[in-house]
């Protein structure tokens, strides 16, 4: 299949994306150029996931020598109309699984697909419901699994999706940081 031929740059550290494309049977090779993650503060939430995997890729464009194709992506975790990224230490984990405890939230997953002339920016939507979550599995869950590197403080590969993630509404895939089957459609009119 030709759209899994294709040069792929993948401008992400997260080992996530990168096993999502592996399994999918994507070829790539991963190259980062770090930027700063803000956005602006009035932005509607539902903005800043695509937002910010555009500024991933403008950041990355001077990878594309001839026809590779640069991937970025980055996830949202949304409750309400309140953001919630990766923590900065336990009591942020902690304050930050308090809120989504017994609740749903929406995961958005912003792509960016960058050549030298052509762009796509696009993204999944997944929402997740969590049970509630008592403190003494809130505190197992962090000191067990240090969910430091992910948006929400948590992942649904691990403990708490196993054990405390109702139902999912969307795809696993996206939840765990990449729209693979939008990728693939995205990739095969790009």
């Amino acid at each position: 299949m030709d759209i899994l031929k294709k040069k792929i740059i993948l401008a992400s550290q997260s080992p996530r994306r990168s096993q999502l494309l592996e399994q999918a049977g994507f070829h790539f090779e991963v190259k980062v150029k770090p930027i700063d993650e803000t956005f602006p503060e009035d932005m509607p939430v539902d903005e800043v996931a695509p937002y910010l995997a555009r500024q991933k890729a403008e950041a990355a464009r001077a990878f594309i020598t001839s026809d590779e194709i640069i991937l970025t992506a980055d996830s949202v975790v949304i409750l309400g109309n309140t953001i919630y990224g990766k923590p900065v230490d336990f009591e942020d984990a902690r304050r930050i699984l308090r809120a989504l405890s017994g609740n749903t939230h929406r995961v958005i997953t912003g792509c960016c697909l960058l050549s030298k002339d052509r762009e796509r920016v696009f993204s999944g939507e997944s929402k997740v419901e969590f049970g509630p979550l008592s403190d003494e599995e809130i505190d197992y869950y962090i000191q067990t699994y240090q969910p430091y590197d992910k948006a929400g403080a948590y992942a649904i590969q691990e403990w708490i999706g196993l054990c405390k993630i109702h139902r999912i509404e969307g795809t696993y895939a996206n939840i765990m940081g990449l729209p693979v089957d939008l990728l693939y459609r995205e990739l095969a009119g790009f």
